[in-house]
């Protein structure tokens, strides 16, 4: 077992203290950065650094990012919510740790959609079909992972096959 235990501290945004959501920050006993590249391998980073070492991504509609010693989650809707997160976390740390010699470890950050890659192949009617303002909001939901292309009503069969390639060739493990 590699983390044993934490000391969790909830927070406001510092920029908006009327925001209805909360951040935790799990300080933890013990230091976690060996196993932090099998994690990215396992969990899929949207950002993996070697110096210093984090990892970052998205799970449950949460911002987390991991540090050697310390763990971030941002817009909990409340402490169960904190500590059912950091509960998994702890779990996913352990059997990742004691699996490690099963995971190639992974010091790379994904490629990831390009927002104006999407747009490209998009009608650019801002028709609003799908429920967003315009097709740019769009293509940046579909880049995040938020959107398929077939929520794209006025997008040809011919594109939404090209957009479904495209997205297709990146994971979302979120």
């Amino acid at each position: 077992m590699l983390l044993k235990g934490y000391r969790k501290e909830i927070t406001r945004p510092e920029c908006r203290r009327e925001a209805l959501s909360l951040h935790c920050i799990a300080h933890l006993d013990q230091d976690i950065s060996e196993v932090l590249p099998y994690l990215n391998a396992k969990l899929g980073g949207d950002q993996y650094l070697k110096d210093p070492p984090s990892l970052t991504f998205k799970n449950q509609g949460k911002l987390i990012t991991l540090h050697p010693q310390m763990i971030g989650i941002n817009a909990l809707r409340d402490e169960a919510e904190a500590d059912k997160i950091l509960e998994w976390l702890k779990g996913e740390i352990n059997e990742t740790w004691e699996k490690r010699y099963e995971i190639e470890p992974s010091f790379e950050t994904p490629d990831k959609p390009k927002i104006l890659e999407i747009l490209k192949l998009l009608p650019k009617t801002n028709c609003r079909e799908c429920g967003q303002p315009t097709c740019m909001v769009f293509a940046t939901l579909v880049a995040e992972g938020g959107r398929d292309p077939e929520d794209c009503l006025s997008l040809e069969e011919e594109n939404r096959i090209k957009l479904g390639k495209y997205m297709n060739s990146f994971r979302f493990d979120l």
